[in-house]
């Protein structure tokens, strides 16, 4: 199983679910427990029955990819991280501001302090003549 970037649109994820994809983002291919006790540490059947659900839910949604030839089956997240950015940034700037990127990313870098790293990886992004 390999991760692919998605052409159509990234279906919504809710919070929960985006829990359980940033452990497959994070740590790669993993069981049910494995992400439970990622996402849970110490946690009961409870839990371990909520990732399971999650999972379900992803996988309906081809967010995530099981493999079943063994008997722990096991988890690949078939979306990368950057697709969901685009379109929840996207849908942000659609909702507040007409669709526009500029008054969305200037509110966010003068509310938070970015690292030198972080200007410089804008200041290369800004001059990148695409």
């Amino acid at each position: 199983m390999t991760s692919k970037r998605s052409k159509q649109p990234t279906p919504r994820v809710t919070g929960a679910e985006l829990s359980v994809l940033d452990a497959l983002w994070k740590q790669g291919r993993l069981s049910i427990r494995q992400i439970a006790d990622e996402i849970y540490p110490g946690g009961k059947a409870s839990e371990y029955a909520t990732v399971q659900k999650l999972l379900e839910r992803l996988e309906a949604k081809e967010c995530v990819a099981r493999d079943r030839s063994s008997f722990a089956h096991l988890f690949e997240a078939r979306i990368q991280r950057a697709d969901l950015i685009d379109q929840e940034l996207a849908e942000v700037a659609e909702k507040l501001c007409d669709g526009s990127l500029t008054p969305l990313l200037t509110h966010l870098v003068a509310k938070r302090k970015l690292t030198r790293e972080e200007r410089e990886m804008l200041r290369r992004l800004l001059n990148d003549d695409r």
